[in-house]
């Protein structure tokens, strides 16, 4: 079992014993990735650290603890998110929905393990409403209660940190190195800092609760918007699950910015960005801004593929439990292969290896495309020309070949040689297809064909320049449905 670090500082390969606590949610991982980075990159001076370490609220989750897991190669630090909401003006509260009183409960819980070499991180999504087993415990006003069954999340209002600590070990085995907490504001303000951060989505998202209305395609959230994009939940039906899939993709997306526009590199903007941050950060005392420092240091060729992603497996979902409500149950056995992975150091996503930072001649890569719902190589198209330009519809067939589409490879004249905007028409079955195609097609028009069957009709008219490179989004791979941070930011 590792030595224990010494009070001030973590060395390299060694969890620490020190007792922390956070209380990150989506700022989890941007609370400690992130300032991780950030600090260490950016040469930062020791009276600049001093006066971020005096911004950090402190407590301690590991009070009175005993019997706990045994330490895992790497550091394991737990991050949830509440939904404090004291700092944020009345205007922001009306313009991103943020009214009402917070619920005083982890709205998001992950499991972040960086690795002993500091070359990887893994951030493992841990579902509020999952089933869990509260320990025998004592509050602070000296009642005794049993071990008793709750939501996960419950557990942060019954007893703090220190009671959310021992409820997570007791369900992953995994001893916590460290304890985060951030809150709205901190949020906002970290996400304004780095200028914002760019979000794709492959089809419309709305959600009348907080107000995110998105379109199909890329956009630039700031602060708010995206807090609005990371709390919904009512975009789909995927509730809970799918907004921590898109939690992941934002700290993906939010780590790419960060260690890309020179927030890590510049002392000024560095210490903008982390006093936002750290400015609503609740942390141990043991974790503080110069152990944040001590990881970044064999961290500067982190990079978005250097991360994976992924949501404890789950075995059933919508179990009601007589006291408690509904909740999810895991997967006994796969949930335990995971968390042995994280205790053994191990990437998870299948065949991962640390990415090397790329060389000053390397050439960039080639734009992979936009993100579009429907995998181009799932939708059949016939090609017209709708033109008297002869050659036209083999060049659409042959580009929309070349972007994966599964064209006939034999297209027709239309009827109508005289199309000027080029035309998508499809049956209504297969409008999700029909989108998809379009963004390969920027500018073209959708029309509707009840009855047009499987494959849609593409009439080239005068308009066309080109098709876009489009790609679906990145499915989830290997037993845990993990992805690496690279595969699911925008191109």
């Amino acid at each position: 079992m590792p030595t224990p670090p010494r009070p001030r500082s973590l060395r390299p390969g060694q969890p620490s014993s020190r007792q922390h606590d956070e209380r990150p949610r989506w700022g989890l991982r941007l609370a400690t990735t992130l300032s991780v980075l950030v600090l260490g990159a950016g040469g930062v001076g020791h009276a600049v650290v001093t006066s971020l370490n005096n911004g950090i609220g402190r407590v301690d989750p590991f009070r009175d603890m005993k019997n706990r897991p045994q330490g895992s190669r790497g550091t394991n630090i737990l991050l949830v998110g509440t939904d404090g909401r004291e700092k944020i003006t009345a205007e922001e509260k009306q313009k991103y929905r943020l009214g009402g009183a917070p619920c005083h409960c982890t709205d998001t819980i992950m499991m972040v393990h960086v690795s002993a070499e500091r070359d990887r991180v893994s951030v493992v999504s841990l579902p509020r409403d999952s089933y869990a087993e509260v320990p025998e415990h004592t509050d602070e006003a000296g009642k005794h209660h049993d071990k008793h069954p709750v939501k996960l999340n419950a557990a942060y209002a019954e007893g703090g940190p220190p009671l959310t600590v021992r409820t997570v070990e007791h369900a992953t085995g995994l001893k916590i190195d460290h304890y985060l907490e951030l809150d709205f504001t901190s949020f906002m303000r970290t996400v304004d800092v780095v200028g914002g951060v760019q979000i794709c989505t492959a089809r419309p998202m709305k959600d009348a609760y907080t107000g995110l209305d998105l379109a199909a395609g890329t956009h630039q959230l700031n602060g708010g918007e995206a807090l609005q994009y990371v709390r919904s939940r009512h975009t789909d039906g995927s509730s809970d699950l799918g907004r921590m899939q898109r939690q992941q993709r934002f700290l993906a997306a939010l780590v790419a910015k960060a260690t890309s526009n020179g927030v890590l590199l510049n002392p000024v903007k560095f210490r903008e960005f982390a006093s936002s941050m750290l400015s609503s950060v609740r942390a141990d005392e043991g974790f503080g801004v110069e152990e944040m420092l001590n990881f970044t240091s064999a961290m500067k060729g982190f990079s978005p593929s250097s991360s994976d992603f992924t949501t404890v497996p789950l075995a059933q979902l919508g179990i009601q439990i007589k006291g408690v409500g509904s909740t999810v149950k895991w997967d006994e056995a796969k949930a335990k292969k995971l968390f042995q992975l994280l205790r053994d150091d191990k990437p998870l996503t299948p065949h991962a290896a640390p990415s090397k930072p790329a060389s000053k001649d390397a050439k960039p890569p080639r734009n992979p495309g936009a993100i579009v719902e429907v995998d181009p190589a799932r939708i059949k198209v016939q090609v017209y020309n709708g033109t008297h330009n002869d050659g036209l519809g083999q060049r659409v067939d042959d580009a929309l070949q070349a972007a994966g589409f599964k064209t006939t490879g034999f297209p027709r004249p239309s009827t109508n040689p005289a199309v000027h905007r080029t035309l998508i028409e499809y049956d209504p079955r297969w409008d999700r297809s029909a989108g998809s195609l379009a963004i390969a097609l920027p500018g073209s028009e959708l029309r509707p064909v009840k009855g047009l069957g499987a494959t849609l009709r593409v009439t080239a008219g005068a308009d066309f320049k080109d098709v876009v490179p489009v790609r679906a989004e990145e499915q989830p791979q290997g037993v845990f449905g993990t992805v690496t941070g690279d595969k699911v930011i925008c191109p």
